[in-house]
C-alpha cells in the first residue's frame, strides 16, 4: 500500500484546509486509515480514524467539532476537512493505514501552518 498526502499549506487562524490521502496498491487489505500529526519537539499524535467496513470515525478531543475525516471509496482517498484552525494545529500531518494482516503504512507527510 502506498499513501500520498496533499493539501497542506499556510492558513490564518480561523481558516480551513482539506487534506487528501490517496491510497494505491493493495487497498483491499486496508482495515482502517488515520491522520496523525507531529508538531516540532512533540510526539506524533493521532488526530482521526475512519474504518473501512463500517465507516465509523473517531477523533482526538483537541479536534472534535472542528475536523472531519471522510473517504471516497471509488477514489481510494481519505480526506481530513479542518475548520476553525488554530495556531496549535500547526504540524506535519501524516496519513496512516493499517492492513487486516497488521501491516503499517505511512505517507510522506504534508505541512500545515496556521498563523495567528
Amino acid at each position: 500500500v502506498q499513501l500520498v498526502e496533499s493539501g497542506g499549506g499556510l492558513v490564518q487562524a480561523g481558516g480551513s484546509l482539506r487534506l487528501s490521502c490517496a491510497a494505491s496498491g493493495s487497498t483491499f487489505s486496508i482495515n482502517f486509515m488515520s491522520w496523525y500529526r507531529q508538531a516540532p519537539g512533540k510526539q506524533r499524535e493521532l488526530v482521526a480514524t475512519i474504518r473501512s467496513g463500517s465507516g465509523s470515525t473517531n477523533y482526538a478531543d483537541s479536534v472534535k467539532g472542528r475536523f472531519t475525516i471522510s473517504r471516497d471509496n471509488a477514489k481510494n482517498t481519505v480526506y481530513l476537512q479542518m475548520n476553525s484552525l488554530k495556531p496549535e494545529d500547526t504540524a506535519v500531518y501524516y496519513c496512516y493505514a493499517r492492513s487486516i494482516n497488521l501491516m503499517n503504512y505511512w505517507g510522506q507527510g504534508t505541512q500545515v501552518t496556521v498563523s495567528s
